[in-house]
């Protein structure tokens, strides 16, 4: 909603780049439950909004996922999930719908996931960069 995971996602992206890996940016604005068809490991990197939801513009891919429930059983997938402990109760809720919904659709998730504390002194893109970073080596070992 603020456009903090837009960035952190852009920052992320340039850093699988420089490191000689393709990466394209996909804003989640009209994207269906279909984007998972497309080649590749996927990436989501998402904020929470309000009582623990994902940002607007997550809703209707989420909802989809929700209600059409595709079998995603050859997804790969890593989580960054950005929230503020402020809202302990829902914190990182955002991220962690996508990757409770992904899962039980059958989707692999490579790693943990990330999370960042908007409360804490840690820059979100420095965070999430460093994290995929090691994530990337986990790709690898995975052969993904």
């Amino acid at each position: 909603m603020t456009g903090t995971a837009e960035i952190v996602a852009e920052d992320v992206r340039d850093m699988f780049k420089e490191n000689g890996h393709e990466a394209e940016l996909l804003l989640m604005d009209d994207l269906d439950p279909s984007v998972f068809q497309r080649q590749g490991t996927f990436l989501v990197c998402t904020s929470t909004y309000g009582q623990g939801d994902v940002p607007d513009n997550a809703m209707k891919l989420y909802n989809a996922l929700e209600k059409d429930r595709p079998s995603l059983k050859d997804v790969r997938y890593g989580v960054i999930a950005l929230g503020d402990r402020a809202y302990n109760e829902t914190y990182t809720h955002g991220g962690q719908r996508f990757d409770k919904v992904m899962g039980e659709l059958g989707a692999t998730r490579i790693g943990q996931v990330c999370q960042h504390d908007a409360s804490g002194t840690d820059v979100p893109e420095e965070v999430g960069v460093a994290w995929a970073r090691a994530w990337l080596k986990e790709l690898d070992a995975a052969g993904a």
